[in-house]
């Protein structure tokens, strides 16, 4: 999303222990921690391509986030993940060990039947992860997200995905049929009634060709993946204690990506209506409506596994519906993340993620 996933590792977690300082509590994962000496998003400010495909090392986190929707070919539905995050103990870059930032990987394979993760986590400044925005190319250890763009072009249209575990790997070739497309006021997406803020924009138009490695053997998949690139340095309000975040592939061509940051009130939401050609129609606060409509105990606690997505002025009504309930990422910090189908007065594919339950 998005305000996505692990910066909340990074912000809480990985910087504290790295540090030797307490990370400071504010928000979720302290994301809504002050960004002293951090670049903050400005409105105003135009993307820049294919400069903002790399990093942006004066903003405290940042990450390259893909999910795709994959299937067999007697139809079985999988779910596939490939996550790079950075995140900053200080603005700013320097070589070698001196190197401020941070970075992890996340790599999920999902069934009806299982959920396989790993994760990796690098100091930056050595080589073993990091971005180059042209030729484009992202990694943690072995673990690549390499373009094959020509040069002058869209460097994220054409890619190479690989990630191996114990359990479980993928080779993933995208190649994009759409246009990149930016949230909220041209690429500066509003997280909260307070205004905090991210740049974000997404690439939800892939075609995914390649392979699964499972316990059971190779499989062929193909489907359609969404890639999201997202940069800030206080995404959350301090009261804000975690998100749900949708992304939608609809039967109809059209794309949604929502999301709401919850409170102690009744949240924040945010959604990008997407046409089938890529022209973004940014919904206003509030248009977006979600409601949880079934529970399952996951990792010891209940998590909303099924929800009704409605926008009134468009008069879209869907359900959704998870490939598998326990689709929990065991990281270092936990959240749900996981393929699903919908169905109501349009049917399709996509993906949720939830974090802070």
């Amino acid at each position: 999303m998005s305000v996505r996933s692990i910066a909340i590792a990074f912000a809480a977690t990985t910087m504290a222990s790295i540090s030797g300082r307490q990370a400071v509590s504010e928000g979720f994962g302290g994301l809504g921690s002050a960004a002293e000496g951090f670049s903050v998003p400005q409105p105003g400010q135009l993307l820049r391509f294919s400069a903002d495909h790399g990093p942006h090392p004066d903003f405290r986190i940042e990450w390259w986030y893909l999910t795709a929707n994959l299937e067999a070919p007697d139809g079985t539905q999988y779910g596939a993940q490939w996550t790079l995050f950075r995140s900053a103990l200080a603005p700013g870059e320097a070589g070698e060990w001196s190197s401020p930032q941070i970075w992890m990987g996340h790599a999920a394979v999902t069934t009806s039947e299982d959920h396989f993760v790993a994760e990796r986590i690098s100091r930056g400044g050595v080589g073993q992860a990091g971005v180059v925005a042209e030729p484009f190319a992202a990694w943690i250890d072995d673990w690549q997200m390499t373009g094959h763009a020509a040069p002058g072009s869209d460097q994220l249209a054409d890619l190479n995905v690989t990630a191996a575990a114990k359990d479980f790997g993928y080779e993933l070739r995208l190649s994009a049929t759409g246009p990149l497309v930016p949230h909220g006021d041209n690429g500066y997406s509003v997280k909260s009634a307070k205004g905090q803020a991210s740049y974000y924009y997404s690439q939800p138009f892939y075609a995914v060709t390649g392979s699964l490695s499972l316990p059971t053997g190779s499989v062929e998949v193909a489907g359609k993946a969404w890639l999201d690139r997202e940069w800030s340095s206080q995404p959350l309000a301090e009261d804000q204690t975690g998100w749900d975040w949708f992304s939608l592939h609809l039967d109809t061509g059209e794309k949604l990506m929502g999301f709401r940051l919850r409170d102690e009130g009744e949240g924040y939401t945010s959604a990008t209506w997407i046409t089938a050609d890529g022209r973004p129609d940014p919904l206003p606060a509030g248009a977006l409506q979600i409601a949880p409509v079934r529970t399952a105990k996951v990792a010891g606690r209940q998590i909303p596994v099924a929800w009704n997505i409605r926008i009134p002025s468009r008069g879209f009504d869907v359900t959704t519906r998870p490939l598998n309930d326990q689709a929990w990422m065991s990281t270092s910090t936990p959240y749900w993340e996981g393929p699903i189908s919908f169905g109501g007065n349009v049917g399709g594919r996509g993906y949720v993620e939830m974090t802070g339950y």
